[in-house]
């Protein structure tokens, strides 16, 4: 079953946390608030979809400090950055370790829905990439090392006729290892094979 898309807000402040949940709930998009980014870290399910709309400063943990954390971790959630406390130093440096975007407050609504719109967009086709390079990496994990090395080369633009100097065998025997390999992959020529092969290297 498909995640629900979600925007997580974090921000200390109580009434722009309201604000912005009912901004959003007129869209209909779904919104989980914490007022700290220490709750979010603990609370977060790495399965999620969505983006984080992340205040700069608050007590504990700063924004930029969960940003740092999150790439730690591994977790590629966009982040837009809702800030009244900016510099275009601290902008930089944000955007410069991935955020997707940064605004000021006070903002237009309008503004702020486009950027959380296109956000998402990105976080559902960077999911279904990361999907895709899973499938093709589990796929080539089927074939044995010989069928694997035949496999990188054919991808290579190498003949059979290469590959077998190459590796010291018959033409005949490489072509079996290529027949073997694409079966196992479930492809049928050699374009297939070199989209699974791009698609395993994201």
């Amino acid at each position: 079953m498909e995640c629900e898309d979600t925007v997580f807000i974090i921000d200390d402040d109580e009434d722009i946390r309201r604000s912005l949940t009912r901004l959003l709930d007129q869209v209909d998009l779904n919104v989980v608030e914490f007022s700290n980014a220490s709750d979010f870290l603990e609370a977060f399910d790495p399965a999620s979809s969505g983006c984080l709309l992340l205040d700069i400063r608050m007590p504990g943990m700063s924004g930029t400090e969960l940003q740092r954390r999150m790439l730690e971790r591994d977790i590629l959630l966009p982040i837009i950055f809702v800030t009244g406390h900016a510099d275009v130093e601290m902008a930089v440096d944000c955007m410069k370790r991935g955020a997707f975007d940064f605004i000021e407050k006070p903002f237009r609504a309008q503004r702020l829905l486009d950027t959380i719109q296109r956000a998402l967009s990105l976080d559902r086709s960077a999911r279904a990439a990361r999907v895709e390079a899973e499938e093709a990496k589990r796929r080539l994990s089927l074939l044995t090392a010989r069928e694997g090395e035949v496999a990188a080369l054919v991808v290579k633009g190498l003949s059979n006729r290469e590959i077998a100097g190459r590796l010291g065998v018959s033409s005949q025997a490489i072509d079996a290892h290529r027949s073997k390999a694409m079966q196992k992959l479930g492809v049928t020529n050699l374009a297939d094979l070199v989209r699974l092969a791009d698609q395993a290297k994201r």
